[in-house]
Parts: structure tokens; sequence; C-alpha cells
């Protein structure tokens, strides 16, 4: 995992742990299954992508709004990035 990864991992959790309170009481890790473990539900996964598009200046469209792009910190994190990369 590159240094600019880690960085995306650290701001998304940061996020997650904020806002939804059963990502702190599970002690939640990078590899945690979010909507397996009851942390992000729909209304949870679109507030992620709100706070991803604005946070990281990318836009997304539904075909990428798929469960697999959102299932752990580590996966939002390696999505966000080729997202950058590609200038979207």
């Amino acid at each position: 995992m590159t240094m600019a990864e880690n960085h995306l991992n650290a701001q998304i959790r940061e996020f997650i742990m904020e806002k939804f309170p059963q990502a702190r009481r599970q002690q939640l890790k990078d590899t945690d299954k979010l909507v397996e473990a009851g942390i992000l539900d729909y209304l949870g996964v679109l507030d992620l992508v709100n706070f991803i598009e604005q946070k990281f200046s990318i836009g997304m469209t539904d075909d990428e709004l798929v469960p697999e792009n959102f299932q752990t910190i580590e996966r939002i994190a390696a999505f966000v990035a080729s997202k950058k990369d590609r200038g979207a």
C-alpha cells in the first residue's frame, strides 16, 4: 500500500468513525465489510458517496455505485485512488 493510499484510508476511516457510531463500537479495521457488519446501510452509503465526491472532488456514475466499491475501507480507498488517477 502506498503512502497516498494510507492517507486515503485514514481520511475515509475518520469520516466513517465520526459519522457512524456502530464503527466506533466495533473497533473498525480497514478490511471489515462495512455493510455486512451493519456499519453502513443504504443511506450510509449515500452519505459516504457524498463525502467522497466533495472531499476528493470526484464524480461517480451510477455504474460505479456497486457494493464491490464500498465493501471495506481498503476497497473504497482503492476506488477513490483509481478515480483520481483517471482524473475524473
